[in-house]
């Protein structure tokens, strides 16, 4: 059959840098991300399910070019049991022979042999450069290889056009247009376990540490660790500090410690450079500090630690979606269609021009070559402007002289989560810098009617955004029947606005509090709710703080239990997560940890799914592939308990495999919060905080604050791509309060991919939401010529 559709998987690896505008040949060293395993899986299983026939090239550009053994055909079990694994799998090299003529002609030679005509590179600019120059020349390579006779001209018309998508895999974001490159959420858990340890020693000595991340032209890996940990500087190439930054940064350690801080924290990307281009290092600024102040100073330099290990839950999924993307817009790709990338912006797949993306990448290097340094920023993006401006605005601070007489309370509701500290000691300190007096509420709505309320200071939130649980202490009540007791002390301690962290019960509680405005006029405040729980179901949010770090647990986990079944052969485990009704962990664990289903509440299942499922294990145990692993959400369905299914598999599956059962439980509500959570809890606190300052003034008359508006009380909510404030109100609609879960969920559509994944023949994809392509340049308002 000519009508299969081929397609291979190369990644790669950057093979020129621009430094300067033109295509200067530097060979950097070969790298890889992690993540980018699941990335080839997805591709490799997405392309069988669709009837492609698919090649795996080994090496690299370098397997293109030397052809034989490096391409191989594809299985599916050739995939199986690599999502836990760092690095990539088929190999990665740097190639000098494909950026030669006769190298690409080779490579060219190979495929059309093959009768291969899609292809998909993951890898960083470099490679992707490469990839698209070879589409470019791909007729003149073909009528080349025609002239000389190496292929006939039949085959020359069956493969007369070759189609590309490019994956993004650098571990240091620095691919414009692209939110998150595979690899980058790994690599910050590596950094961020390596700051923790440091934090710790530097407890007991009083200690400065500098702390080299990766990052040659970019410093995402560097402003997103200084965020995370709550570092007093940071060196990143896009923007370095002002003329005489030596006196600021000697002044701000000095403020630090002076402040009752132990530990001063300097983070470098190895780009750094002052503002005429010059290097900043490691020791520069040891030197500085140790000579100039006489702290006692040490620096580390992370190097290759941060590409290795294994590949958080985040990067996964994203190279799982970001797998089956590429498929999907190979299969759509005509001779017209640019060759593009397809990456991920909040939570929604999209399709870029390859080149577009190369030329902003290029841009920022030409901004910053130039000075441009404020533009640099901008090109880079939203959501790295986003981070810059939430770390300029939460480390470069001495609190204001003016006090503003306004009193903002915070309190913690529900089940604790990791995180909750991390938006607790963002709001606090933004708080303090806007003037404001803050207050901590302890142990929740009751410690609102029983008044455990006192002032919160700057010192005292040092260190928070490392800890899990919640430090202000939090219970699951709602104000009920103690809302005079609340509005009491709202008076009494002369609170005008009220910020809520936590899960389900954060929301409710804000909407008693708001229906009670009728009766109270205390209550006629601004209120805003910070969305934190593992079970992610709150209403106007797709995610919720702490979700992230529960799903790296969950997966870990699965992967434990996966690796002991490794000797023991014919095994299915079937495992409970968290989550009451709502079935986000169970999913987003089935696609991060390769389970063969996830049982949910959402998506009702009958006994006729359960045969499915046992013919479907039975089936897989015939292969070389002798796991299983199902997830089930705890309050999947009243009568399929997980007992229930381990009942069932245990005696369906005689002779064949046997079952093991286990709970997760409460090691899914604590952990060390991952840099996603520590992240996401600052810019929600401090977002928060900014929201609140801006209604207060709104709302200020005679002399006092009264906001009864339904806009006055509002869920800050992560909506596909930005921040947003919802009223509580309007969001009733959207929600189911006896199963407490909003009615409309965004990854209940990435369900499919799961099925896919784990081979069931006939799924249902809802492809409605196809990506589009979107232009990257327009987006980011620059005109040629660097000009706004």
């Amino acid at each position: 059959g000519h009508n299969q559709q081929q397609m291979v998987v190369t990644p790669d690896t950057d093979w020129f840098s621009d430094s300067c505008g033109t295509v200067s040949v530097m060979f950097k060293q070969p790298f890889c991300a992690t993540g980018m395993n699941a990335a080839v899986r997805a591709t490799v299983r997405m392309g069988i399910y669709t009837g492609a026939k698919v090649y795996f090239v080994h090496e690299g550009y370098q397997g293109l070019v030397d052809g034989g053994d490096n391409i191989k055909l594809a299985t599916w079990e050739s995939v199986s049991m690599m999502l836990h694994l760092g690095g990539t799998v088929i190999g990665s090299a740097r190639c000098m022979d494909f950026k030669e003529k006769w190298g690409r002609l080779k490579a060219a030679c190979n495929l059309v042999k093959l009768g291969i005509t899609n292809l998909c590179v993951i890898g960083g600019d470099g490679s992707l450069t490469g990839a698209n120059q070879f589409r470019t020349e791909w007729s003149e390579l073909l009528a080349d290889l025609t002239k000389e006779g190496k292929i006939s001209a039949e085959e020359a018309k069956r493969s007369s056009h070759l189609n590309i998508v490019g994956m993004v895999g650098s571990i240091d974001n620095d691919f414009c247009g692209t939110d998150m490159t595979i690899g980058t959420d790994s690599a910050l858990h590596r950094i961020i376990e390596v700051v923790d340890s440091i934090t710790t020693t530097a407890q007991s000595h009083q200690r400065t540490f500098i702390l080299e991340v990766m990052g040659r032209h970019c410093g995402y890996l560097a402003l997103v660790t200084a965020l995370a940990c709550g570092a007093d500087w940071v060196f990143i190439p896009e923007m370095p500090p002002e003329e005489n930054w030596e006196e600021h940064l000697c002044k701000r350690l000095i403020a630090q410690r002076g402040r009752g801080s132990r530990l001063n924290v300097i983070i470098l990307a190895e780009g750094a450079q002052d503002r005429n281009q010059k290097p900043i290092t490691c020791d520069q600024v040891k030197n500085l500090v140790s000579k100039k102040l006489g702290f006692d100073t040490r620096s580390t330099i992370l190097g290759h630690v941060q590409r290795g290990g294994t590949p958080s839950a985040f990067d996964r999924i994203l190279g799982s979606r970001m797998g089956v993307e590429a498929v999907m817009a190979l299969l759509e790709a005509t001779p017209e269609t640019p060759a593009c990338v397809v990456s991920l912006s909040g939570n929604m797949a999209i399709r870029l021009p390859l080149m577009e993306c190369v030329q902003v990448t290029k841009d920022v290097t030409v901004a910053m070559t130039e000075g441009r340094f404020e533009d640099a920023v901008k090109l880079r993006g939203k959501s790295f402007q986003n981070n810059w401006d939430t770390y300029k605005m939460l480390a470069h601070v001495t609190p204001p002289e003016m006090k503003s007489n306004i009193n903002i309370a915070i309190i913690n509701v529900g089940a604790p989560c990791a995180g909750m500290n991390a938006a607790v000691r963002a709001a606090v300190r933004v708080g303090i810098i806007q003037g404001h007096q803050m207050l901590a509420v302890h142990d929740g709505f009751d410690g609102l009617a029983n008044g455990q309320i006192e002032p919160i200071i700057w010192a005292q939130v040092g260190g928070w955004t490392g800890k899990g649980g919640s430090n202000l202490g939090t219970k699951r009540h709602l104000p009920g029947k103690n809302i005079e007791q609340i509005s009491l002390n709202i008076t009494k301690f002369n609170i005008h606005s009220l910020i809520i962290i936590g899960g389900f019960e954060a929301y409710l509680g804000g909407l008693e509090l708001v229906t009670a405005r009728e009766m109270y006029e205390e209550l006629c405040i601004p209120m805003v709710v910070i969305p934190a729980t593992v079970s992610n179901n709150v209403p106007g949010s797709d995610f919720s703080i702490g979700a992230d770090t529960a799903l790296n647990t969950i997966t870990m986990t699965c992967d434990r239990i996966k690796q002991s079944a490794a000797g023991t052969k014919r095994r299915v485990f079937i495992i409970e997560t968290m989550g009451g009704y709502c079935g986000y962990l169970a999913t987003m664990a089935g696609l991060s940890s390769g389970a063969d289903d996830a049982y949910i509440y959402e998506e009702p299942f009958h006994i006729r799914d359960l045969e499915l499922n046992v013919e479907h294990l039975i089936e897989k145990m015939k292969t070389s592939v002798k796991r299983g692993l199902i997830l089930r959400n705890s309050n999947a369905n009243e009568n399929y308990t997980t007992q229930f299914l381990y009942n069932l598999y245990s005696e369906e599956g005689k002779g064949t495999f046997d079952c093991r059962m286990n709970v997760l439980g409460h090691m899914q509500q604590g952990g060390t919060p991952t840099p996603f959570d520590r992240n996401f809890g600052t810019k929600m606190g401090s977002k928060s905080v900014l929201w609140l300052t801006d209604k207060l003034k709104e709302c200020y008359r005679h002399g006092r604050i009264f906001a009864n508006m339904p806009d006055s009380a509002c869920v800050l909510g992560m909506k596909k791509r930005s921040l947003v404030f919802q009223p509580l109100a309007s969001l009733k609609d959207d929600t189911d309060f006896e199963h407490r879960i909003p009615k409309t969920e965004w990854w209940l559509r990435l369900r499919p991919i799961l099925k896919i994944l784990a081979k069931y023949d006939t799924v249902e994809m809802d492809t409605s939401e196809v990506a589009a392509m979107e232009h990257v340049i327009k987006k980011t308002g620059l005109v040629k010529g660097g000009k706004m």
